[in-house]
């Protein structure tokens, strides 16, 4: 696969269209990701951050808010 090729035809899709092929992408990278196996820091980082997460639950930013300021850096 041309890597370089494939960037060049997602460039000349609509941001919308390039926002659903990224999500289309992770949602594949999910459905594989049995397959995978995760490095022992790898394993740590995760370990470290569901731990931060259970001790503070709420000090999170939802997709909503993510998203839309990910665009708004990029229609700037």
């Amino acid at each position: 696969m041309d890597i370089a090729a494939t960037l060049a035809q997602a460039r000349s899709l609509s941001i919308d269209d390039r926002m659903r092929l990224v999500e289309g992408i992770r949602d594949s990278i999910e459905a594989d990701s049995e397959d995978l196996e995760l490095t022992p820091a790898q394993r740590e980082m995760l370990e470290r951050r569901l731990a931060a997460h259970a001790a503070n639950p709420d000090a999170v930013v939802p997709w909503e808010v993510v998203k839309a300021e990910a665009l708004a850096r990029i229609l700037r």
